[in-house]
């Protein structure tokens, strides 16, 4: 949830997250299909909350969360809900988008959500007092680095780092975006794969791709070294 990547080629959409956590969280249950308000969700799912940070649902609408909003801010511990189960309530809605326009973001923590559905993507920012959305063109490459782990220098960085991969590759694949998912580029602190002295830690990988062909969920436990692949077409997910 503190890295997310968007990269379009050729009408196939590679959406992929890392998830940095403290290594005293406990690590997320591997991506299972539920039903939540009669629509079809899979997910990886947090057990300390229940929520998720990347969820997709029978219609092919992806919801991928980072902590932070525009600024590092400070965690008050007290919120009405966690930020992984808004994912799922959007997620699980008719009309996720109408639904996280209209949704009360009341004492809900700092958070941004990248939403696609196939046609529209959106960039929502929840500051604690405002909703800021941001329309962006689903032909063109985004990254995102969560503001709570990374300051402004780190984000550039990092930005930098995938600006030239975007750019020296024309053929780019599922697996070489996890690949340069799975890099620290020599940089334990700030690189893709961290591994800080204070306990933060890159508990795992996960991508999406959403394709004219086929479409697969893929998720990569780092700290149990195993790896899912689940194929799965829109209406189509089966529990």
């Amino acid at each position: 949830m503190c890295t997310v990547s968007f990269i379009s080629r050729n009408n196939n959409y590679f959406i992929t997250s890392n998830r940095d956590e403290h290594v005293s969280r406990p690590n997320a249950f591997e991506p299972q299909e539920e039903i939540i308000n009669s629509v079809k969700v899979l997910f990886p799912k947090d057990p300390k909350a229940g929520g998720t940070w990347f969820a997709l649902n029978e219609h092919g609408v992806v919801a991928v969360l980072l902590n932070g909003a525009f600024i590092r801010h400070k965690s008050t511990g007290k919120y009405a809900k966690s930020r992984g189960v808004v994912v799922l309530e959007v997620i699980s809605a008719p009309s996720p988008l109408l639904f996280l326009k209209e949704m009360d973001l009341d004492n809900v923590e700092p958070f941004t959500l990248v939403l696609f559905d196939g046609q529209t993507l959106i960039e929502l920012r929840w500051d604690g007092t405002l909703k800021h959305f941001k329309p962006l063109d689903k032909t063109e490459d985004y990254i995102w680095s969560s503001v709570t782990l990374y300051d402004d220098d780190a984000i550039q960085r990092r930005n930098s780092h995938f600006t030239d991969f975007v750019n020296a590759d024309k053929d780019i694949t599922a697996s070489k975006i996890v690949d340069f998912h799975s890099n620290n580029h020599d940089d334990y602190e700030n690189g893709f794969i961290i591994n800080r002295e204070s306990g933060l830690k890159t508990f795992s990988v996960t991508q999406v791709v959403l394709g004219s062909d086929a479409s697969v969920l893929q998720h990569l436990d780092l700290l149990n070294d195993k790896k899912y692949t689940i194929p799965f077409s829109p209406n189509q997910l089966t529990i």
